[in-house]
């Protein structure tokens, strides 16, 4: 998870998964075979956004997996920080291209107003604003964004890996229960109780049956 909804890191986030997309699925899928399953992408979770890997795997157990990402993740941060300025613009051209596609048909439209009511963040001029802003982005904004948030070691980076573990790898599950979880790091065995351990963003919406306008 990275950030609640703001213009400017969304749109940093939104051309990060645009450009680490294809190397992710080049590198985990194509090169390691990790599995038929593995990709990147952004999520947007009731306003709270961040970047996610999916992969399903039988070559490798979730464990093997989570460090597979974080050596993909060194790899891509030399992949970015030469980019040439050429290929940036490229990258942010296409996304401002997805931007300007108009609606497939009137569910995609209402879907995008209602989700913007639901969430409470009623910014119905999202696409506008955010081509605005991807108008303006420098790359040097990009790098600075992945080593905050998401490269190895980054200091605002925070993780939430979710494991399961299949027949297959019964073994290794059975041994991570039993040792304790890696430093700066805490296994969730009661979902329900962590979540009420946990401080919680604001919500957009306001209180109970109010909406913040």
């Amino acid at each position: 998870m990275i950030h609640q909804d703001d213009l400017k890191q969304n749109v940093l986030l939104q051309l990060l998964a645009v450009v680490a997309k294809q190397p992710a699925f080049h590198q985990l899928r194509s090169v390691e075979q990790l599995g038929y399953i593995a990709l990147l992408r952004q999520r947007n979770d009731s306003g709270v956004r961040g970047l996610q890997f999916i992969i399903q795997s039988t070559v490798k157990d979730p464990s093997n997996l989570d460090a597979r990402v974080e050596a993909f993740l060194k790899m891509f941060e030399v992949t970015l920080h030469e980019m040439p300025d050429a290929e940036f613009k490229s990258n942010v051209n296409a996304l401002i291209d997805m931007k300007r596609e108009k609606y497939k048909n009137i569910r995609e439209e209402s879907a995008f107003f209602w989700g913007e009511i639901s969430q409470g963040t009623l910014k119905f001029d999202r696409k506008e604003t955010e081509i605005a802003a991807l108008e303006e982005l420098k790359k040097e904004e990009l790098i600075e964004f992945f080593d905050n948030h998401v490269k190895v070691g980054a200091p605002e980076k925070k993780i939430l890996s979710i494991q399961i573990y299949g027949g297959l790898h019964s073994s290794e599950y059975e041994k991570i229960i039993h040792d304790a979880p890696p430093p700066h790091s805490h296994r969730i065995t009661d979902i329900f109780s962590f979540r009420r351990s946990r401080p919680l963003y604001g919500s957009f919406r306001g209180g109970a049956g109010q909406m913040k306008l």
